[in-house]
C-alpha cells in the first residue's frame, strides 16, 4: 500500500476522551450490518499506527478479538452484560482502564458497538472513578462537551450507577 491508504482509516466516531491517552469509538469496522472487514483492517492499521496499545471492546459478543490479535494488538473483552450486572462490570471496566492508564506510554481505545449512550455513559463514570471530575453532572457535561452529544437515559444510568455505589479508585495517600 502506497499514500494515505498505507496510513488507514480513522475508526468512526473517534473522540479521544483523555487526549494522546484515552479514546473512544465504534466498532471498528462499524457495526451490525453495516460492518466491513476491509473497513475494519484499515482502521485497526490507522490505531498501530497511531501508536495504540490496547483495545478495550465492551461488546456482548467476541467480535473482532481475533482481529486484533492478528493485527498484533493487545486487548481485554469486559461485556458489558446485564443491567443487573452493570455494578461488576463498570469497576471491571474502570480497573481495566487505570490499570493500563497507569503506564504513560498506554494509549488505549475503548468501543462498543455503536458509539451512543453506553460507550459515552461509561466514559462519564470513568473519569469520576479516576478522580478526574467529582461530580456526575460535571462527567455528564465534560463528554456531551466532547462527544458534541447529549446523553440520554442509558448513559446518564450508567453515571448514576458509578456515583450511587461509590465505583471509585481506591486512592493511596
Amino acid at each position: 500500500m502506497k499514500g494515505k491508504w498505507a496510513q488507514g482509516l480513522e475508526p468512526r466516531a473517534f473522540c479521544w476522551i483523555l487526549r494522546e491517552r484515552l479514546a473512544a469509538s465504534e466498532r471498528p469496522g462499524g457495526f451490525a450490518r453495516n460492518h466491513r472487514k476491509v473497513r475494519r483492517q484499515e482502521e485497526l492499521i490507522w490505531l498501530n499506527g497511531h501508536g495504540f496499545t490496547h483495545i478495550l471492546s465492551l461488546l456482548d459478543s467476541p467480535h473482532n478479538l481475533r482481529a486484533y490479535e492478528e493485527a498484533g494488538l493487545a486487548y481485554a473483552h469486559v461485556p458489558f452484560g446485564r443491567h443487573d450486572e452493570l455494578p461488576e462490570r463498570l469497576e471491571q471496566i474502570y480497573a481495566t482502564l487505570a490499570h493500563w492508564l497507569d503506564d504513560p506510554a498506554e494509549r488505549v481505545l475503548a468501543h462498543h458497538e455503536e458509539f451512543g449512550d453506553r460507550i459515552i455513559g461509561m466514559m462519564s463514570g470513568y473519569l469520576i472513578y479516576a478522580g478526574l471530575v467529582e461530580e456526575g453532572t460535571h462527567a455528564i457535561q465534560a463528554l456531551e462537551k466532547l462527544t458534541g452529544r447529549q446523553l440520554g437515559s442509558t448513559g446518564r444510568e450508567i453515571v448514576s450507577v458509578t456515583v450511587r455505589d461509590q465505583i471509585v479508585r481506591a486512592r493511596s495517600h
